[in-house]
């Protein structure tokens, strides 16, 4: 099933399930305990982030060949850091280019998401994808200036601004990918793709990044992986390719869909 979450002309927010020819059903229920189809036609009015994440795990430098064209090596163990919730966009709203705490250096990451389904700790790998609601597309947005120059050694201030977590446009239940790591996944910028790769070039699959994760550690239901970007970010082109007001960037995962949003500055008050 493909899920979306919206707002109706009421503004009220429902979860559908978007159709092969793009019609939606209103669905019912909880996203965690089930959905049931009410037979409705869906009132979509605006297009959310199919959920709000209960928290927002991210892995780094998680590709074979971005490790090599960002001049690191491989990690032995994933690369965690996290995002705050304040950073969830959805599909066509802006990302914010900061101008309080200005960046010059704001990067693309076309990123596989994958959504816990329910509570998970200590998983073996051969049942990891039990807990696997299903997978979305993601822009890991990056300030590199912070990430790397400005941000005490540590990346999550590059991370963690407003709009710097796109979501969507739809989640894919796990019926329908059977295997995370078999997808074509791809950033166009302004018609241009600059990221072209398949998520078999991860260094740590899937079922790797749960185990991992869910070490002594309980992964709640909603918690969002963001499971690491491919070959093509703008920090490692030359001359390097920053995100700039009237950009517009598109996710674009295998079996999932198009993520686009527009990018604008921050308007300060």
């Amino acid at each position: 099933m493909k899920i979306i979450r919206y707002l109706d002309s009421q503004q009220q927010i429902h979860y559908g399930a978007q159709k092969p020819d793009g019609t939606v059903t209103k669905l019912s229920g909880d996203l965690y305990l089930g959905l049931q189809s009410t037979g409705e036609t869906a009132d979509v009015q605006k297009l959310l982030a199919p959920l709000v994440p209960s928290s927002i795990l991210c892995v780094g430098l998680n590709y074979r060949q971005h490790a090599e064209e960002s001049q690191m090596k491989a990690p032995e163990i994933p690369v965690l850091f996290v995002k705050g919730i304040n950073a969830l966009q959805n599909p066509g709203d802006a990302i914010e280019i900061p101008r309080q705490l200005r960046s010059e250096e704001v990067d693309y990451e076309c990123e596989l998401a994958v959504v816990i389904g329910r509570a998970a700790k200590n998983v073996p790998r051969e049942k990891a994808l039990d807990y696997v609601l299903g997978y979305t597309c993601a822009n890991d947005v990056s300030a590199r200036d912070w990430q790397l120059k400005k941000g005490g050694g540590q990346w999550c201030r590059g991370k963690f601004f407003d709009t710097f977590a796109p979501l969507g446009p739809v989640l894919v239940t796990t019926d329908e990918i059977p295997n995370p790591n078999a997808l074509r996944i791809r950033t166009i910028l302004n018609g241009e793709t600059v990221q072209d790769s398949n998520t078999n070039d991860m260094i740590f699959d899937v079922p790797a990044l749960i185990e991992f994760l869910s070490g002594s550690t309980t992964l709640l239901p909603g918690t969002v992986i963001l499971t690491g970007t491919p070959q093509g970010v703008g920090m490692a082109r030359k001359p390097p390719l920053w995100l700039k007001a009237g950009d517009t960037v598109t996710i674009e995962i295998e079996k999932i869909g198009s993520l686009t949003n527009p990018v604008l500055d921050e308007v300060l008050p």
